[in-house]
């Protein structure tokens, strides 16, 4: 639900009830990812979206019962093409959804409110609910922040919420929205296994252009449509002006080197190098390709990534250091404009962070939506629940999940 926090916080702060559904495992080509959300209040108005079109009317249903009825259920949906009156998901995955309200008068409030005021500004956040257990415990969730401190409780049970928070900051230490399964009476009670869904919302990844000409310019635009925090660096300060990239986060006259050396950087940083200039570019690259960051591009002709290459070695960067580097930068798209070499670059960096082979979907047989993410503590891809009907879980909890 942290993915629509924007909206949710405003019906906060109007004093809306809601009912917010939350995907919590997917299997096969479902088209949203955990964490996705639809949201419904008191008139009926509806944001976000949990299958892209394929279940929403099934949700938003599931949505108002929830507001009524104030109770929190989990629904499964599968595959609908042998029945073509069920509903479904068209694309043959399957996904589980939790549904809960989201009431003035309901005591859970406080944590939905404080979690989405965090996501909102932009400050390190999880959400962790229970997802699936006993009834009792259905939907409670903390909010849980970077230190480890956290608002909420989980029905007076001490020991669960701190095993909760502890699993929640593992979690977040990664930016990871996704499942794991703990033990109700602590982490090595395997007799009452609890799931609990974790929404990370973390800081923007950083993206990083390095030289102020036309291209940078759509770089940063396709940079700032996928969310990322983009700086725009360059030693000339009569091309590195905000006026020339008023959509940059920041713009900053400077060595590129002295300015790598000096920025705070992380493994979800995105550098792309496109001064093709030796003398901007191998102090920089030398530095960069010794950083653990995400992705590290340079443009340039083959003849300059040759050339540059030579003067890399030269400055005592190994084959090792330069396998990293992605030059000429891009995928080959047949790009000649500004706009379409950076949607080439943004493909290929896209790829390369989510595990893509940038090839043609029709040339290819694996799935299309791929799981790389890497997850802390005894967190693992989930297996589908063999539940069909939503339900309300009893005190014995709903079938036991386990991970493969």
């Amino acid at each position: 639900m942290l993915d629509i926090a924007g909206e949710l916080c405003k019906w906060i702060e109007q004093g809306r009830d809601f009912a917010v559904a939350t995907v919590v495992t997917v299997s096969g080509s479902a088209p949203r990812p955990p964490g996705a959300a639809l949201a419904v209040d008191g008139d009926g108005t509806a944001i976000g979206s949990v299958s892209g079109g394929c279940v929403e009317g099934a949700v938003y249903e599931l949505c108002q019962q929830a507001l009524k009825n104030g109770e929190t259920v989990l629904q499964q949906f599968g595959y609908s093409d042998e029945d073509a009156f069920a509903v479904g998901l068209t694309c043959g995955g399957v996904i589980d959804v939790l549904v809960t309200p989201v009431r003035v008068s309901d005591p859970g409030r406080k944590v939905f409110a404080a979690a989405l005021s965090a996501a909102c500004s932009r400050e390190t956040i999880a959400l962790a609910r229970i997802a699936d257990g006993p009834a009792e415990l259905l939907g409670r969730g903390l909010a849980v922040r970077s230190d480890g401190s956290y608002e909420g409780t989980l029905g007076g049970q001490a020991q669960l919420s701190r095993t909760v928070a502890a699993e929640a900051r593992a979690m977040l230490e990664v930016g990871h929205t996704g499942t794991v399964v703990i033990g109700e009476k602590g982490p090595y009670d395997r007799c009452h296994p609890l799931t609990l869904l974790v929404e990370s919302s973390v800081t923007a990844p950083r993206l990083i252009v390095f030289g102020a000409i036309d291209f940078a310019a759509a770089l940063v635009r396709l940079g700032k449509f996928l969310g990322y925090h983009v700086s725009v660096c360059d030693a000339r300060p009569v091309f590195a002006t905000q006026a020339r990239f008023p959509e940059a986060d920041e713009v900053v006259v400077d060595w590129p080197h002295h300015y790598l050396e000096a920025t705070q950087l992380d493994n979800r940083t995105v550098l792309c190098v496109l001064t093709h200039d030796a003398k901007f570019d191998v102090p920089l690259l030398k530095q960069a390709l010794k950083l653990p960051v995400a992705y590290i591009g340079a443009m340039g002709s083959r003849r300059t990534h040759e050339d540059r290459t030579q003067h890399l070695r030269q400055a005592g960067v190994t084959d090792h250091e330069l396998a990293r580097l992605r030059s000429p930068i891009g995928l080959d798209l047949g790009a000649r404009t500004p706009e379409e070499t950076a949607l080439s670059i943004v493909a290929e960096f896209v790829a390369d962070r989510l595990g893509g082979s940038g090839l043609p979907l029709t040339s290819t047989r694996t799935p299309l939506h791929h799981d790389t993410a890497a997850v802390s503590g005894c967190a693992m891809r989930q297996q589908p629940m063999p539940t069909a009907a939503p339900r309300l879980l009893d005190q014995s909890g709903s079938p036991h999940r386990r991970y493969a």
